[in-house]
């Protein structure tokens, strides 16, 4: 058991690094868009966004597909700043528009899993034995990872369309016009190394 809890404290310790802020930034401009009464909406969104990493993730892993992470590195910031300026332009309501941001969550998940899968690849880097088990374990580290990022998101969220009065369509143009605009600096360092 303790080789499954490593391969899962790696999985949090990943997606919850600063360092590596840029997954945080997707999942928090993804979520954006959302009330805290429609927690049930996030926690699907961010399902649809695991089942799209965990399958790149594994496929890449696996050495099933070869990529170039100079240019995963580029398209991660892409998908941050499609979603905040799709979430500035799109109506604010109806089934469609959810199914649409699903739909959405889990192509772009299929991106940020090619990203995962560069840190995955060197922790496993001379580890000849099946990785399946380690990619499990990983995967669930990620998505644990993830329900600490919305917690702490919706706590924010409460804290200020709740107590301090903020109106939420204020909220929500505040996070996704700070995503793009850190996304834009992180597409433009990429850039050069693609």
């Amino acid at each position: 058991m303790g080789e499954f809890t490593f391969y899962v404290k790696q999985g949090i310790n990943h997606i919850t690094d600063i360092n590596g802020f840029d997954h945080m930034l997707f999942i928090v401009s993804l979520c954006a868009v959302y009330k805290l009464e429609q927690w049930r909406n996030i926690l699907v969104l961010i399902t649809a966004f695991t089942i799209g990493h965990s399958i790149t993730l594994a496929l890449t892993a696996l050495d099933f597909i070869h990529v170039n992470h100079n240019l995963v590195e580029l398209l991660i910031p892409v998908t941050i700043l499609l979603t905040c300026i799709f979430n500035v332009l799109k109506p604010q309501k109806g089934k469609s528009l959810i199914s649409l941001n699903y739909a959405l969550a889990l192509f772009f998940g299929l991106i940020h899993g090619m990203g995962f899968s560069n840190f995955f690849k060197t922790m496993m880097m001379g580890i000849s034995d099946n990785i399946v088990f380690p990619l499990l374990a990983f995967n669930i580290g990620i998505e644990i990872g993830q329900l600490m990022i919305i917690a702490v998101f919706l706590i924010v969220l409460v804290i200020f369309t709740r107590l301090m009065q903020v109106r939420h369509r204020e909220w929500m143009l505040f996070i996704s016009g700070a995503g793009a605009g850190i996304a834009l600096e992180m597409i433009m360092k990429a850039a050069g190394k693609v």
